[in-house]
């Protein structure tokens, strides 16, 4: 039984309840590459895929609207795939479980996946209405946009034909984004000697969880906690008091998610049990007074376990827990001519133990394109003073805005004329696939919209029911109101 099918619009929800059924993490996008080339079948659309995993599927113009110029509709497959740790699921297997929770929906202990399979429900609506009236439109779904922005990156010139671009993969109704922020990754690791757990020795787990994460660019200036900065100042604090001995460590996950949760095993003498604990009381109040009023349900937990199998070299703990205290995370600059505008950030995404290394993986987006080397560049060093490799990838542009886009002045026309308001027009500091299509497609014009969602990227996502069928609206609006060749 549908349990989103009764949501308006219909054919918009019924497509995303669809979409929520196909397993889609990045990087394993090949049942939803079936479905969609399914889709194109069954209803007699003619659609490809390219070598990296890209689908394109084609829908011809609407009777006297073919000398109207062809728009792209663009999303992307792939969703972030995040649960709480009290949830089962195999993300490479397992559907998605939506259900309504007021004016939202949302998704039972995981990720909705509505970043972007609402995007992609809308083209899907659009490719089988029939009664609509619109250009010749190309719909492209790419892959692997979350972790590496691959399928924009893999995209050859003349996969699609279209000169507009419609990006459907923003997350606030009412505003209409031209522009956003380039971004890299930088990859420490750290390399260990196993050591014998030392005689005497009593083993604890320390656990964060309850932070609310989110998505490190839209959400990064938020002032929400991580879960890896909050772990490692305890073990700084018992590692310096009481000579703790760090066996395992493991917090946070994706790397363009803010970290909600941590945790790590270590040892100590048994004899400093008693201070350890008094230690940790007082740092609990302290970490809960900080951060109370942007972390309401942050939960600090320290309970005795068994001995591990065996700690890491001292030194290595030293230059892991140095690093990850000094490492810059949050806002690094705002920009100076957008009031209220994150210009650059870093994200300490992830701690994660792998055989005898440890890799920390951190996250840089800038809408300059020095800004990013410089930050870049400053987690790099942090990281290799304390004796750590890094790597960085070759991270991906920003797009430039264009005020004077005729795309732009469709949509906030549209719009007004549908509303009786203007929408907001802005770039953002998230990621968008808009500045990769420039480079291969230097004469698009676009722009991206879309409903409002909140918490993406972690189990809190959920998407506004009302604010769909309004962007659903506009969109088919601008379709509507394209100019001819």
């Amino acid at each position: 039984m549908s349990i989103l099918g009764n949501l308006e619009p219909k054919n918009v929800w019924q497509y995303f309840e669809q979409i929520t059924q196909v397993p889609r993490p990045s990087k394993n996008e090949a049942k939803v590459i079936e479905f969609l080339l399914d889709f194109a079948r069954k209803n007699n659309l003619e659609g490809k895929r390219d070598e990296i995993g890209n689908v394109l599927i084609k829908k011809p113009a609407s009777q006297g609207m073919e000398n109207v110029k062809s728009v792209l509709l663009q999303s992307h497959m792939d969703m972030v795939c995040e649960a709480n740790r009290d949830m089962k699921i195999d993300f490479d297997n397992d559907p998605i479980t939506p259900y309504i929770d007021g004016e939202w929906v949302k998704a039972k202990g995981t990720t909705l996946g509505a970043d972007d399979g609402i995007g992609m429900a809308a083209q899907m609506a659009i490719l089988t209405d029939n009664t609509l009236q619109h250009g010749p439109i190309e719909c492209l779904f790419t892959v692997d946009e979350e972790t590496g922005l691959t399928g924009a990156f893999e995209i050859k010139p003349g996969f699609f034909n279209s000169q507009i671009l419609l990006n459907l993969d923003s997350e606030d109704e009412g505003e209409i984004f031209i522009g956003c922020a380039g971004g890299i990754d930088a990859v420490a690791t750290f390399d260990f000697e196993k050591e014998n757990v030392p005689a005497g020795h009593t083993a604890y787990k320390f656990v964060v969880n309850g932070l609310k994460g989110g998505h490190s660019g839209d959400e990064i200036d938020k002032g929400y906690g991580n879960s890896n900065k909050i772990a490692n100042r305890f073990l700084f604090l018992i590692t310096k008091n009481f000579n703790a001995r760090l066996s395992d460590f493991d917090g946070g996950n994706k790397r363009n998610a803010i970290p909600r949760e941590a945790e790590f095993t270590f040892t100590i003498e048994t004899s400093k049990t008693n201070g350890l604990l008094k230690d940790f009381e007082i740092f609990k109040t302290q970490i809960v007074k900080e951060i109370v009023i942007t972390e309401p349900n942050i939960k600090l937990t320290l309970e005795q376990t068994e001995l591990p199998a065996f700690v890491i070299d001292a030194k290595t703990q030293t230059n892991l827990s140095f690093a990850v205290y000094a490492c810059p995370h949050g806002v690094h600059a705002w920009s100076p001519a957008i009031p209220g505008f994150v210009e650059t950030s870093t994200n300490l995404a992830s701690v994660k133990f792998n055989g005898n290394n440890i890799i920390v993986v951190t996250s840089q987006r800038s809408s300059l394109e020095s800004g990013k080397t410089d930050i870049n560049n400053m987690v790099t060093a942090v990281f290799e003073l304390a004796g750590a490799k890094v790597e960085s990838g070759e991270g991906y542009p920003g797009w430039a805005p264009n005020p004077n886009s005729e795309i732009l002045t469709i949509a906030e026309k549209s719009y007004e004329r549908l509303f009786g308001k203007k929408p907001v027009v802005r770039a953002i500091h998230a990621g968008l696939e808009c500045g990769l299509f420039l480079e291969k497609y230097p004469d698009l014009d676009m722009v991206s919209f879309g409903p409002t969602l909140r918490g993406v990227h972690s189990p809190d996502e959920k998407i506004e029911i009302k604010t769909v069928k309004m962007w659903y609206g506009h969109l088919l609006d601008v379709l509507k109101n394209i100019p001819s060749n």
